[in-house]
């Protein structure tokens, strides 16, 4: 998306607090042990038409269905029907508060026992005490989700809790062998370090005890208590995207559905980015199941994925995919991680193992071609004023994936062999609004290097399609450049002034290719979506899927969603519904020969 923030906190800062949990000892040689617990029935809401007393979907769950508040309320007047009366949000106890009348008190008493006159909760939420006397934290947590077997939400434990990689020891544990009146209703159901939700577990919470023991006196060294929020039920699926064809033509070869898709990376979901989506809704856990099960659901056979964190292609996405029939390769761009190892984004690219298989795969880094534009190109040092000032306005960690897909089971008619090969572009260019030189320069350099790869093959023109994330709108010289093969002298773009930095591109007229590229969705759709990206701060098309018009025809495309669908479940994206800021772009494509469109 347009001008997307890292998180401004400083991982070199220090607080000035001088109270800190580290001892300056250190830790006697420990194991740890884990207790999970389920606990009761909770009625959420005291108000009877409100869908969260029978509903755990995150839909009804989110700031967006809550009104933006996540607080309870509960009526605290002695006099009212409501005394007691718990409420999820201000909008259920103004409904509530309609229908509740007075109660005269008739006597003095104020105890549970013998109060007469002031009437008993309807529903009410048990006083949070604490039950330890050693380091127990009784709070319910709700920042990050992680995701169970049966689909289910539950935010997660905080790492301190369970900070520890030792194995789980199976010791006694007497700290909590005698359970408070308070906890008689909670069941343990686990003595893993690992717990995951089941179905059981929706509409209650969860708690987990962790306790230290030394290794070799047995003492207890720390025991915390931690609580969740409730368990959630797996996001309900969303409507189906159905095909528009395109007029129908006879003859081609093989056919293949295309997927490209910004998933949104983990290091760019903030709440600073994002203030009207839930935190939990934001975490990567829960948003990677909805991610992965929009993608597969779609049935494509070639998937181009943008903003996918290093780490999370490792540890996520590669297995889910691979064990939904895919292999794939991935491209992290060119800067260095955001703190931890893998904190970087970068493109991934998948294919269906029984469609395709790979022939080629070469990655373009744009920090490369800048590099080689100012020392050979232009002849300059790059160390001179001039070179590095133009070098850095160039080098921007962007990159490209590209690939060569055979099909798994290609025509062997002799004498009429049809093309069985695809060449897949993959990209994701800088993202900076103010910047629109340096992804024209971008484009164009990813097309050259293109139109290099596929001439180097042959008179046969190999089938191309470019997909990705360009951001850049349909007004822009880059979808100029791309669908016109020029861009008009006067275009903006390319007239960005002194103030913009150093001037990066070449002559207007050398600003070209040879490549004859169609939009899919202009094609099939007679236009361009009216967004791609929707957020608060940008609405407007930013992803496309380009093809080469000599070679290939779009069978059909995928509309976008409109409006009130996406806002159904959040003010903008990503929502408890859709995981990312874009919307995923769907097509069939087929390969031809003989020019034939």
């Amino acid at each position: 998306m347009y001008g997307k923030k890292l998180d401004s906190n400083d991982p070199n800062h220090h607080s000035s607090n001088t109270h800190t949990k580290t001892s300056r000892e250190p830790p006697p040689n420990h194991e740890f042990s884990y207790r999970w617990f389920r606990g009761p029935t909770v009625e959420p809401c005291a108000y009877e038409g409100c869908p969260r007393r029978t509903s755990f979907s995150p839909h009804d769950w989110s700031k967006h269905a809550l009104g933006g508040s996540g607080c309870s309320l509960q009526c605290v007047s002695a006099q009212s029907s409501l005394y007691k009366a718990t409420f999820c949000n201000s909008d259920c106890f103004v409904k509530a508060w309609k229908t509740q009348y007075t109660i005269q008190s008739s006597g003095s008493n104020s105890d549970g026992s013998g109060n007469h006159g002031i009437p008993q909760a309807r529903s009410s939420t048990p006083l949070r005490k604490r039950t330890g006397s050693y380091c127990d934290d009784d709070r319910s947590v709700g920042s990050q989700s992680t995701s169970g077997n049966d689909g289910n939400y539950i935010p997660a434990t905080p790492g301190d809790s369970n900070s520890n990689n030792s194995s789980t020891t199976t010791m006694n544990n007497p700290y909590s062998a005698q359970l408070s009146n308070e906890d008689t209703e909670w069941i343990e159901i686990s003595r893993d370090q690992l717990y995951i939700p089941h179905t059981d577990d929706i509409g209650r919470k969860l708690k987990v005890e962790a306790s230290a023991y030394s290794v070799d006196t047995g003492e207890l060294l720390m025991h915390r208590v931690v609580k969740t929020d409730l368990v959630l039920s797996r996001t309900p699926e969303p409507e189906k995207r159905n095909l528009v064809t395109a007029k129908p033509a006879g003859g081609g070869g093989a056919r293949f559905r295309i997927v490209t898709y910004n998933i949104l990376a983990e290091i760019y979901a903030t709440q600073q980015q994002y203030p009207y989506a839930d935190l939990w809704a934001l975490s990567w856990d829960f948003r990677f199941q909805n991610i992965i099960r929009e993608v597969v659901d779609v049935g494509p056979d070639i998937v181009c994925l943008q903003e996918v964190q290093a780490d999370h292609y490792e540890s996520h996405l590669y297995n889910a995919m691979h064990e939904a029939g895919f292999e794939g390769v991935y491209k992290q761009k060119t800067r260095q991680a955001m703190g931890m190892t893998g904190k970087v984004d970068g493109c991934a690219l998948f294919w269906r193992r029984t469609k395709f298989h790979l022939v080629e795969s070469y990655s373009i880094e744009f920090n490369e071609l800048a590099q080689r534009q100012v020392t050979q190109g232009m002849g300059l040092n790059p160390r001179s004023e001039e070179g590095a000032s133009i070098l850095n306005k160039l080098s921007k960690d962007n990159v490209a994936q590209l690939v060569v897909l055979e099909t798994a089971q290609p025509s062997m008619s002799r004498g009429n062999r049809e093309p069985n090969q695809v060449c897949i572009a993959n990209t994701h260019l800088y993202s900076n609004k103010d910047c629109p030189d340096v992804k024209l320069w971008q484009t164009l350099h990813l097309l050259q290097e293109l139109e290099t790869f596929i001439m180097a093959r042959g008179p046969a023109n190999l089938p191309l399609m470019i997909c990705g994330d360009f951001n850049s709108t349909p007004d822009s010289a880059v979808y100029d450049l791309l669908s016109r093969q020029l861009v008009h002298p006067g275009h903006p773009d390319v007239n960005t002034g002194d103030e913009n930095g150093p001037s990066v591109l070449p002559d207007i007229m050398s600003i070209t290719h040879s490549h004859m590229l169609g939009s899919v969705y202009n094609t099939v759709l007679g236009e361009e979506p009216k967004f791609t990206n929707y957020t608060m701060q940008f609405k407007g098309v930013l992803d496309y899927m380009w093809y080469s018009t000599r070679n290939l025809r779009p069978l059909s495309a995928a509309p976008i969603p409109d409006e009130s669908v996406l806002t159904r479940h959040g003010d903008a994206l990503p929502s408890t519904q859709y995981s990312s800021d874009h919307l995923m772009q769907i097509s069939d494509m087929q390969i031809v020969s003989g020019g034939s469109r």
